[in-house]
């Protein structure tokens, strides 16, 4: 069943002069509806995906506020005593204003306008509605600058229901029609408009957020929705064309993440997950790490050839074919994944009895101690003799090392605070060496490939091959020191 509607939206979207709203991730805009205007306040929640909202309808305040094709004045009063206005009034004072008050006349400016049409269709899936709406449109910057983007993009919201009717019809639009996952919103990019060549900022690691008395779902919840607030924005940020070296670094380390989490928290909840994620996941990953090795090659080990008193190399670069990560990052299979994910936070925790759970929190610390137990000590084996294993097994070293840390992480609220972070510290230094050496690892076997071609890159293979040996002696120190660390679930 489906209910079809058309409405023209133009809004005007304000901010302070320092953009102290935008850079706290929250939007005020008044936007005509029809012949109505609503003023709308959005705030980020601890979910990508999901904001807090509160619109108040203007036209309804006061007869003296006619229809017209000018705004009303903003009122940030609108808000006070919700949600979304306490999030205003903290990024207000943590920006140096006035006070924590929303005040009724604030500073705040005409930053960009949207003028969309939208098209509204409202389906019932099993007993849930769910509401599509395309819109397409343009947003423009104040006169002065007079920028315009224009904007084609459908939103998918559950009204109300089962989260999983928005992921089953977002999964079945993506693979017939070729959309992909964007948490890049209208308001971000008017933002953008407004503020060209700022750059976009990567999204790091945040920790997952769960309490000392979790039980098993809902540390999985959190821990997977640490891993999706880190991957989808990168990947948004990538799938629109970004090559940003930090956006491909924080992707990696995202996908790393959700590797380790699948992988080592198995068991923790009832259910199992789909198990085309992990060729997806290692897809993405590698190709990102094409385009990564790439860069510090160019950036980082060229320079310091050249200092070195090295040849300047042809401009041919490595001879590496780069992948379309944005045409890899929109592919079927890793969209689909994403929204799996999606469904997957959404359901954990739904799936066993608060009274009884599967993995009640004394049974889920237990575990955990087995579990890091047993991954501190394969990080352990064959690190004495870290020197004189082949590259292969000094590799693998380095992968437990980092399940060993990410697993860490993600156990940290459960245990003491200082002993995790003191432990964690512990083993920075020894992946910092390691990190170091893979790099290198990987440079010198492109130059050795290059100089098959061009006989003066072989001064870069006797260059990275000294550096090699004498990193490789610095990660077995940084190895023997990590294994005096004291461990903290013991």
């Amino acid at each position: 069943q489906a209910d079809k509607s058309e409405q023209r939206l133009q809004a005007h979207y304000y901010d302070t002069a320092d953009n102290a709203l935008a850079q706290s991730g929250m939007v005020v805009r008044v936007r005509k509806e029809g012949r109505q205007w609503v003023q709308t306040a959005k705030a980020p929640t601890a979910r990508t995906l999901e904001r807090l909202e509160h619109n108040v309808s203007l036209d309804a305040l006061s007869s003296a506020l006619k229809p017209s094709a000018k705004a009303p004045v903003v009122d940030l009063t609108l808000h006070e005593n919700t949600p979304v206005g306490e999030a205003i009034a903290a990024a207000l004072k943590a920006h140096g204003k006035e006070d924590a008050r929303l005040q009724s006349k604030p500073q705040l400016q005409l930053r960009y306008a949207t003028d969309i049409q939208r098209t509204t269709l409202t389906r019932t899936m099993d007993g849930s509605v769910v509401e599509l709406a395309l819109d397409q449109g343009r947003i423009r910057t104040s006169r002065r600058s007079g920028a315009v983007c224009h904007v084609s993009e459908l939103e998918i919201e559950l009204k109300s229901g089962a989260p999983d009717a928005v992921v089953a019809l977002a999964r079945q639009l993506c693979a017939d029609h070729g959309l992909y996952l964007s948490s890049i919103s209208k308001s971000m990019k008017g933002q953008r408009l407004a503020n060209p060549g700022e750059p976009v900022p990567a999204v790091t690691a945040r920790p997952a957020a769960f309490g000392h008395d979790a039980t098993g779902p809902q540390m999985v919840q959190a821990v997977l929705q640490s891993c999706l607030n880190q991957i989808l924005p990168n990947a948004s940020e990538i799938a629109s064309g970004s090559l940003d070296a930090d956006h491909i670094h924080q992707l990696r380390v995202g996908i790393r993440r959700l590797r380790s989490a699948l992988r080592e928290l198995d068991g923790l909840d009832n259910r199992t997950f789909d198990p085309s994620w992990e060729p997806a996941l290692v897809a993405v990953f590698r190709e990102l790490g094409t385009h990564r090795d790439s860069d510090y090659q160019n950036q980082t080990i060229g320079p310091q050839l050249l200092a070195a008193g090295g040849p300047v190399l042809s401009p041919a670069g490595l001879g590496v074919a780069m992948p379309d990560l944005a045409a890899r990052v929109r592919a079927a299979d890793f969209q689909d994944c994403l929204l799996g994910l999606v469904g997957a936070v959404h359901a954990a925790g739904d799936d066993f009895d608060v009274d009884n759970p599967s993995m009640p929190p004394k049974k889920l610390k237990k575990t955990l101690r087995k579990r890091l137990g047993k991954l501190h000590a394969k990080a352990l084996k064959g690190s004495a003799e870290f020197l004189t294993l082949p590259a292969e097994e000094q590799h693998a070293v380095r992968k437990r090392l980092k399940r060993l840390r990410y697993v860490a992480e993600f156990a940290a609220p459960l245990f003491s605070q200082d002993k995790v972070d003191s432990f964690i510290a512990s083993l920075k230094p020894v992946q910092e060496a390691l990190g170091l050496t893979n790099d290198e690892a990987n440079a010198l076997a492109a130059y050795r490939q290059r100089a098959e071609q061009e006989l003066q890159a072989w001064f870069g293979v006797g260059w990275l091959t000294a550096q090699l040996n004498t990193h490789t002696l610095d990660c077995q120190a940084a190895l023997d020191r990590f294994a005096e660390a004291e461990v903290f679930w013991d």
